[in-house]
């Protein structure tokens, strides 16, 4: 954890002191509050073991409900808040392995880290994949008129899978995506593999990377992949083929920042380094990481994505405004942030970004229409309708 992740969440713990012992009665009984009485990794585990028993007791959703209580006293808790949802996902599927089922049970929170956490535990229970059963996996959540939102969360979540199957050998699960006809999942399950690769290296207790420890039985592979390199802050997306370059530089600036202890100024200057055509994605991702270094507030966010310089602030802006809405799957935190930086020249952009990512939770074109005109101003209007798909009147 870097040390303005601590500060962050030094600030925060101060801010709940005194409420934390009544959210936590009211909200999780006095097993959660019991956890307040470790620090680091015991309560981290303490949170575990709460979490689990709530699982096998009460449910998945329970147990979800349960975790978003945790992280509305507990602000070292909310930072993690995805990872322990991964954790619930991978429990959830040793008790069933009725996907779909799990998949609702789960909800939209957390980044959806329960639905990936899932389908990692599905990839777990394999010795080995073949084409036809990849390409089936999420087939259940292609039903006509349904939106992409929770089959963004299978593909993406079957790129977490196929890390792990073949113990983090990314090349080799990048070639398994590519086992998918269509170019949207391809891409999809790109992202959740490198996604998978920075966690391992970066979160060693992360419920997945402690899935896979526990379980490992799969083909022994002939070379362990090289995650990060810290003689270049662009491994490994400088050795990949085009074709992954995209997703790939998509989470980049989690490797810059580990790597450079949380330095945001210096992951820029790497992004300035990024090969032309990729370089807008890079500070995409840097927008995203800004989200969790200031726990999604928009202002905080809109500050830092200030700092970056022209032309990549709009970039910056697109990848915050994406990842605020990806984190619950509701909009009001990424309107508050559009509006703050609405008069800047990436203005368009963060409303044109939102209008996507309202394209991707809400199938029908009315519903996608009623979020956008949320955003009031009649250019900030019609750049959210076109990320959307909805024809603009001229």
């Amino acid at each position: 954890m870097t040390q303005t992740q601590k500060l962050l969440i030094a600030i925060g713990v101060v801010a709940v002191a005194g409420i934390a012992a009544n959210r936590f009665a009211s909200g999780v009984g006095k097993g959660g509050a019991a956890c307040l009485r470790f620090a680091g990794e015991a309560r981290s585990t303490c949170y575990t073991q709460l979490l689990s028993e709530r699982l096998k007791k009460h449910g998945v959703a329970a147990a979800v409900a349960t975790l978003e209580a945790i992280a509305a006293a507990d602000p070292d808790a909310a930072e993690h808040a995805h990872e322990f949802a991964h954790g619930i996902g991978i429990e959830a599927f040793s008790l069933s392995t009725d996907i779909p089922a799990t998949f609702t049970a789960c909800g939209d929170g957390s980044s959806s880290g329960c639905r990936h956490g899932v389908i990692q535990a599905y990839f777990e229970s394999r010795d080995q994949v073949t084409q036809p059963e990849v390409e089936a996996l999420c087939q259940p959540f292609k039903q006509p008129g349904a939106s992409r939102w929770v089959l963004f969360q299978c593909v993406h979540g079957m790129g977490h899978g196929l890390t792990m199957l073949y113990d983090h050998d990314l090349p080799r699960a990048l070639t398994d995506c590519d086992l998918l006809s269509d170019g949207w999942d391809r891409e999809s399950c790109y992202g959740g593999a490198f996604m998978e690769s920075v966690i391992n290296a970066t979160a060693p207790h992360h419920p997945a990377t402690m899935l896979s420890a526990h379980t490992h039985h799969h083909m022994v592979m002939g070379t362990t992949f090289k995650a990060m390199d810290p003689a270049d802050p662009l491994y490994p997306c400088s050795i990949m083929a085009d074709r992954y370059l995209n997703a790939c530089y998509q989470m980049q600036t989690s490797v810059m920042l580990n790597l450079n202890h949380g330095n945001l100024a210096d992951a820029a200057k790497s992004c300035e380094r990024a090969p032309a055509r990729v370089r807008p994605v890079c500070f995409q991702s840097l927008g995203r990481d800004i989200t969790s270094y200031t726990l999604r507030d928009p202002q905080k966010t809109a500050d830092l994505c200030h700092k970056a310089s022209e032309p990549n602030r709009p970039a910056c802006y697109f990848g915050a405004v994406k990842a605020l809405v990806d984190w619950t799957a509701t909009t009001p935190a990424a309107f508050a942030f559009c509006q703050i930086v609405a008069s800047e020249p990436g203005g368009p952009t963060c409303y044109h970004a939102l209008g996507e990512e309202i394209a991707t939770l809400l199938a029908g074109l009315p519903e996608r229409e009623e979020q956008c005109v949320q955003a009031r101003e009649p250019r900030a209007i019609d750049a959210c309708r076109q990320g959307a798909g909805i024809p603009v009147s001229r």
